[in-house]
């Protein structure tokens, strides 16, 4: 356009601004805001160079009333977004508008308070005035947009624009918070403002809304607000005052301390005052917001110690106490919050997700106030617990369906004891990890513990809580023993808990609960303080030893959570002979059941192992009737125990008394002792049939198995529902499940017995490695015995069986495996299952690839999310990343995070300097090394994880180039790479880049990777060159030049950073875009002349060959003494 028609438009888009719309109050929303993008595009192609006097032809606009006014803020407001906010314009242009901007702000800032200023008293004035409404309505309208403008501005400019004139706009701010129509805007650029990084230095002067005038104005509307009731706008205007708050607060936090000169700002107990009072509001979500800001404040070094801050804990304890109870749900009207959950949550399910997380941040809180006054906390537990074993349980409208009088989860006597149980553990964690032992109240908590001890109920729900509240008690009696017999009674007793009315019926979830949860209880009591129970051990064993002998008392499960409790006494004889004979006895009735030759036949032979657990019949009763269960259990006992044996029995952690009992055997060369574990004996015996269960478990999903299975158990292999939510991330419905049973059928238990057989297999295998050391692997012809059971018919095995053989069995045998058995036992494994991975991943990911392009051909809709199809691709997605984890763990050194150094108040713009995550650990483990050594492994590693990055899944892609594709190319470089192999793994990398390009995370690193690539490459396959000229939009020019300053490093000195950027620009035709920039109309924008040229310097001339007249010859005549 030629400058007649540019001056022409401008001087019409001008005319329109000032003339050409109705009134502020009566035109369009839309008719503004395309009027002010016109104006903005123009400045986006003119301003500065070219139009020098824009911001003057603004400020002459606003002269002319509100309705200009408002369209010059929205000017102002759209260009700071296209420029800093957005970034929708090329690098130069905004470099040069920013730039004029920021050299102007002073000017703009003074301008922007002033129209603030200007309008808001005029609307204060017209306000009251009936006949000049409409004139005020507009005043207020433009304060509103002036408002929105400068919270635009205030994010990103400098910080002593927003304080100058001592602090003139947070004052003005503070002031618009009274005004109604105004507060909200007010509020949200308030809070922007106070929310800035930045030096320390520079952020002192937001302190000052703490002085006497901002917070009287913070808080009186703060006041108002909560007086007016849910009212949307004035609700929406309390949560932006308790963000701003709460980042005051963090101001605060950030600043005390820093300087000598500050410390507790004045009204401190105003403030703190302020924020109890919202961690008071009914609103869930208000109550939420402030739990950041008191965490910050307890554990600051000097904050903590302030003593307003430490008067105002007991109120916050007691604030905290009321708040864990769950209430507030929106579908409910049980509570004040229910109102308000209404308007913050659609459903009960959104609450309890969001109620799930508000507990932990205030169990967090309530451990901070504890560690610093624990005795209060305890008094208030204390309290809170003799009241409420006082107390008559009060059942609700919504009562248990199990028997009458019985709680609900709804139930106020349950929701008050689980809140109090809550807030006791918090509690007592801390008491006794800060106060010395002579100075805890060892005398009320034995009696607190004989209390709760004397509480009879037989309501589960509320047995399940004195059970906590027993186990929360019980660290008292380290110092005080004398009511250990009455605490493992009372566990005792809850391990066969039931309720009488449903004694013929199957156990509820509640039930099961309390049962399971009192067999946790025993057992942790045994894992943490082991010292309380074995004086007591003959009695505890004998105890045991009876209910075990009760098939019908205890389930398999509840039985072997006693017999890990005894195994974990036995650690503490510290004799391996004595824990070798009490072992043996404690296994001989699994190990006689599990080696019988009847269960050897069973365990080998899938037709016969079908038949035994009842798979190949129908049930008469399909919901109760289950003849065939008994035989289920006892293969899970078998099970379960050898397991709760390998994860439990382990030798002492003194090495000195490791050695008086026996239990080392040697040392390493280096000096590290070889220890033994006294149940590797008893346990190695029971390996043939475990491998040999695992062999028939795989062999079930042969076609010829599967048909012999029922019709009543064709589903039996399919995964939980429980399992497929999970999966999908789909949440529980919230529901009161501690009526319902367990497993409500008999199909459902026959899942479950599958499930859970198969897993606990595979973590048998797992904990044996670090359990019994070197001799699980010098098992003779191990490797060829796992072969030929975990991995036999995996063609068959679905993904989410696999998928823990990855997790639990594989990779901490990798993790545990000493480095002579690497070639005997890892290779011989590891090399056919990464070929096959390989293989079975390929295959899937191109089922994937080709649906999604049907779909995007077609454009059908998005299936159901809960579809087969949709479950299939996402376990398809974890299997593989489960494969790159554990390839991961084979061949990289896994190094940490390298810390951050520098000030970290900084801004996070400034922080965001690096180019892009760098590619991980270079180095290879030893297990790397020698698995590289062999051929097929070496291949099946390179090509899986090289694929890994052109599969659509964001995760398997970071991962793989970030942790493992470097190294593994790297370790190669040094031999003999086929032309063709080279070229195959620098396209892999680009179809990455392709596929994963949009992604900012897998952006840079993949760059990275291809550049390191390219450069390590290049000069010895030059075929890498033909590639990149495959690149859509590269230029062949620049392709040129760049390899010629790769090949000839010495002649074209380049930076690291500057080499990496040309290689990116290289590549910018192959990055991927999101789906909504695909097709995008690019816009292109013009660079005007630079603003600012640095002149050229000009080549020095020396003072030798200047000429005679130079101005310092004459200085060295000798007539100049004559001067």
């Amino acid at each position: 356009m030629v400058h007649r028609d540019k001056v022409q438009l401008k001087n019409s888009v001008m005319t329109l601004l000032s003339r050409g719309t109705h009134n502020i109050m009566v035109e369009e929303a839309y008719i503004k805001d395309a009027l002010s993008r016109i104006v903005v595009e123009m400045i986006k192609r003119e301003w500065p160079q070219q139009w020098p006097d824009m911001l003057n032809e603004m400020d002459k606009l606003t002269a002319m009333g509100e309705t200009q006014t408002e369209l010059v803020m929205l000017i102002l407001l759209r260009l700071v977004e296209d420029v800093v906010t957005f970034q929708t314009i090329p690098a130069q242009r905004r470099k040069d508008i920013q730039h004029a901007l920021t050299q102007n702000m002073m000017q703009l800032f003074s301008f922007l308070l002033d129209i603030l200023q200007e309008h808001t008293q005029s609307y204060k004035q017209l306000k009251a005035d009936t006949t000049q409404e409409n004139k005020a309505k507009a005043h207020c309208r433009v304060a509103v947009a002036t408002l929105n403008t400068l919270a635009g501005y205030v994010d990103w400019v400098a910080l002593h624009h927003i304080t100058a004139d001592s602090c003139k706009l947070l004052e003005v701010l503070c002031m618009l918070l009274t005004e109604p129509e105004l507060q909200l805007e007010a509020a949200e650029c308030l809070l922007i403002a106070i929310s800035r990084k930045g030096k320390l230095e520079d952020r002192k002067p937001l302190l000052v809304l703490f002085s006497d005038a901002a917070m009287h104005c913070i808080l009186s509307a703060a006041q108002t607000a909560h007086g007016a009731g849910l009212v949307e706008q004035h609700y929406m205007f309390l949560k932006r005052l308790c963000q701003v708050l709460t980042a005051l607060g963090g101001q605060l936090t950030a600043l005390w301390g820093s300087d000598k000169d500050v410390g507790q700002p004045p009204n401190f107990n105003k403030y703190l005052q302020a924020f109890l009072a919202f961690t008071n509001h009914p609103s869930q979500y208000l109550r939420s917001s402030t739990q950041i800001a008191w965490c910050s404040f307890l554990r600051h070094e000097h904050v903590s110690k302030d003593p307003v801050l430490l008067e105002v804990i007991p109120q916050l304890l007691h604030a905290t106490m009321a708040n864990l109870l769950k209430v507030g749900f929106p579908s409910k009207s049980d509570s004040p919050s229910c109102e308000y959950s209404r308007v913050d949550f659609d459903n009960d399910e959104d609450f309890n997700a969001f109620f799930n997380s508000f507990r932990a941040q205030q169990g967090e809180t309530i451990r901070l106030s504890c560690r610093l006054s624990p005795m209060t906390g305890f008094n208030m537990a204390s309290e809170a617990l003799q009241y409420q074993l006082t107390a008559v349980i009060d059942v609700g409208p919504t009562m248990s369906k199990t028997g009458k009088g019985l709680c609900s989860i709804f139930s106020p006597s349950f929701v008050q004891w689980d809140a109090l149980t809550f807030f006791m553990e918090s509690v007592m964690s801390q008491l006794f990890r800060t106060m010395e032992p002579e100075q805890l109240p060892v005398a009320d908590g034995i009696e607190l513990l004989k209390a709760v001890l004397s509480y009879q109920t037989h309501d589960p729900l509320i047995l399940s809580c004195i059970l906590t509240a027993v186990s929360t008690l019980s660290p008292f009696l380290l110092h005080d023993a004398t009511v250990l017999p009455q605490v493992l009674e009372k566990l005792f007793a809850s391990a066969t808990f039931e309720v009488v009315e449903e004694s013929q019926a199957p156990r509820t979830r509640a039930v099961k609960n309390v049962r399971r949860h009192a067999c946790s209880s025993i057992l942790k009591m045994c894992r943490d303080h082991p010292e309380l129970i074995m004086p007591v051990f003959e009695m505890f064993y004998a105890h045991v030893k009876r209910l075990q002998q009760d098939e019908r008392q205890l389930t398999q499960l509840e039985k072997c959570a006693l017999m890990e409790s005894l195994v974990l006494l036995s650690n503490q004889f510290k004799d391996y002979e004595r824990q070798k004979a009490f072992l043996e006895e404690l296994m001989a009735p699994v190990t006689n059941l599990w080696l019988s030759e009847e269960m050897q036949r069973v365990l080998s032979d899938p037709a016969m192992f079908l038949s035994y657990i009842g798979a190949d019949v129908t049930p008469d009763d399909p919901i109760r009737e289950d003849p065939a269960g008994i035989n289920r259990s006892r293969i899970s006992l078998c099970v379960y125990t050898i397991l709760g044996v390998v994860k439990r029995a382990r030798w002492p952690t003194d090495l000195e008394e490791a050695k008086a009992g026996g239990f080392v055997v040697g040392f390493t060369p280096s000096g590290s002792p070889i220890y033994r574990n006294a149940c590797t004996e008893h346990v190695i015996k029971l390996l043939d049939n475990l491998l040999a269960l695992i062999r028939t478990h795989n062999n079930l999903w042969l076609p010829e198995m599967l048909a012999q299975l029922s019709p009543h158990f064709t589903k039996a292999h399919d995964m939980l529902e429980v399992e497929k939510n999970a999966i999908l991330g789909i949440p529980q419905p919230l529901l009161d499940h501690a009526d319902a049973p367990v497993y409500k059928s008999v199909l459902e238990r026959m899942q479950g017995f599958f499930c859970t057989l198969y897993d606990n297999c595979f973590h048998i295998l797992g904990n044996a490695g670090p359990s019994m050391l070197q001799d699980f692997f010098d098992i003779t012809n191990f490797a060829e015995s796992v072969i030929n059971s975990a991995f036999v018919n995996l063609e068959n095995i679905p993904d989410y069986r696999l998928r823990p053989v990855l997790r639990v069995f594989v990779k901490p045998l990798v993790q545990s495996c000493p480095p002579e058995h690497y070639e005997s036992v890892l290779c011989p494994i590891l090399g056919p299952l990464f070929s096959y991975l390989l293989q079975r991943l390929s295959a899937k990911w191109v089922v994937i690839n080709q649906r999604g392009l049907l779909e995007a051909e077609s454009g059908a809709p998005e299936e159901n999310p809960e579809s087969q199809e949709m479950l299939d691709e996402q376990l398809t997605r974890l299997l593989t990343r489960e494969s790159i984890d554990l390839m991961t763990v084979c061949c990289c050194v896994k190094k940490g995070p390298e810390s951050i150094s520098g000030d970290m108040d900084v801004d996070d713009e400034m922080m965001n300097t690096s180019d892009g995550p760098h590619v991980g650990s270079e180095e290879l483990t030893d297990l790397g090394k020698c698995l590289l050594k062999s051929e097929d492994i070496c291949k099946a590693l390179l090509a899986t994880a090289y694929s890994a990055i052109t599969w659509s899944d964001t995760i398997t892609c970071q991962r793989a180039t970030l942790q493992l594709c470097w190294p593994l190319i790297k370790q190669v470089l040094s031999a003999t790479l086929h032309s063709d192999a080279a070229s195959w793994f620098f396209m892999s990398v680009l179809r990455g880049l392709q596929m994963h390009g949009q992604h900012e995370g897998c952006l840079a690193a993949l760059v990275n990777l291809a550049f390191m690539i390219y450069e390590a490459l290049r000069p010895r396959y030059p075929d890498l060159k033909t590639v990149m000229q495959q690149v859509p939009q590269i230029s062949g020019d620049a392709l040129d030049q760049f390899d010629t300053k790769l090949l000839n490093p010495s002649s074209h000195k380049m930076g690291d950073k500057r080499r990496k950027d040309l290689f990116k620009k290289l590549l910018s035709g192959c990055i991927g875009k999101p789906l909504g920039q695909k097709f995008k109309k690019e816009v292109h924008i013009k660079n005007l002349p630079t603003l600012f040229k640095k002149p050229k310097p000009q080549p020095t001339t020396p003072i030798e060959e200047t000429n005679e007249d130079n101005v310092l010859t004459p200085l060295f005549d000798p007539r100049a003494q004559d001067m």
